[in-house]
């Protein structure tokens, strides 16, 4: 199933893709709330295979969607996980990438975090900061928790998975290397689009074997598959379990491949300016675009 969030009087919606078009739930099911049928995001995350099913069974039974359908063109999108309680980072997963950088291959995850002041939509202009002349692209799957996660084995981490959807980690070059620590330049406003659609496990099956690519005005920059990453999603979920409680909602960003600006010889490095629209595609999640603009 392919959920989303769309923001409809201030206030984010529950949509579903299905094959006819976007759908609006709580304009399709009036009594969705009485019925349980999940009427935001994290209520279907929340709700798990229960939540989904009833929503599964109210597709089922509509007759005529047609009147809630919605232009996707004129949407406006929301972040695809609209609210998490933790967005967690993993630098330098792929092997390409660590090495188009020249930084040795980590011995365990290396984990940062950005906060919800970076989150936007697919579709949303992405300022560019005043602070920065800097800026890069990051195409990268996101793990998005569905069950609380403590301890968990390899073996058993992603059956605690909601789903996956798609991220650009923009990244403040010059900002993150200021220190050796890089959150400043990973958490400027608008720094996390996510999106369009968030994805349920079962529908995407094997997240280590999925094509992931970037361009930027239509020129593809990184062309890649989730195999390369050092560290696969199993990997991932179970070893941050260990280290801290992972809960519902909770978003993994596991990392970029090859490609990205940073990793170009220095006379080559052509960083994004206003007007740039940056696409992100992964197999089986959509794609997700966004403007960079100015600051105001």
């Amino acid at each position: 199933m392919k959920l989303f969030a769309f923001v409809q009087n201030k206030e984010y919606r529950l949509g579903v893709k299905i094959s006819m078009g976007a759908l609006d739930v709580v304009s399709a099911f009036p009594n969705a709330k009485e019925e349980g049928i999940p009427c935001s995001v994290h209520e279907a995350i929340g709700g798990g295979q229960a939540a989904l099913t009833k929503l599964q069974k109210a597709l089922d039974r509509i007759s005529d969607p047609t009147p809630h359908l919605l232009d996707e063109s004129v949407l406006t999108f929301g972040p695809c996980v609209t609210h998490p309680n933790k967005i967690i980072c993993v630098g330098l997963n792929y092997r390409r990438h660590a090495e188009e950088t020249n930084a040795p291959i980590p011995e365990y995850p290396i984990l940062f975090n950005k906060f919800n002041n970076t989150l936007t939509g697919h579709g949303q202009d992405i300022p560019l900061p005043r602070t920065s002349a800097k800026v890069d692209y990051e195409a990268e799957l996101v793990i998005v928790m569905g069950k609380t996660a403590k301890y968990v084995s390899k073996e058993d981490a992603l059956d605690h998975v909601f789903g996956y959807c798609s991220v650009n980690d923009l990244s403040a070059r010059d900002l993150q290397m200021r220190t050796n620590q890089w959150m400043l330049g990973k958490s400027c406003d608008g720094f996390c689009p996510l999106g369009p659609y968030l994805v349920t496990a079962d529908e995407v099956g094997n997240p280590n074997g999925l094509t992931i690519r970037s361009l930027v005005n239509g020129e593809v920059r990184q062309q890649s598959n989730t195999s390369d990453m050092i560290f696969s999603c199993d990997e991932i979920v179970s070893y941050i379990s260990h280290h801290m409680t992972l809960m519902p909602g909770d978003i993994i960003m596991t990392g970029t491949p090859e490609g990205v600006v940073l990793g170009y010889p220095l006379e080559k490095q052509v960083y994004l300016k206003s007007g740039d629209v940056v696409t992100i595609e992964i197999e089986k999640l959509g794609t997700l675009t966004n403007r960079m603009v100015s600051e105001e």
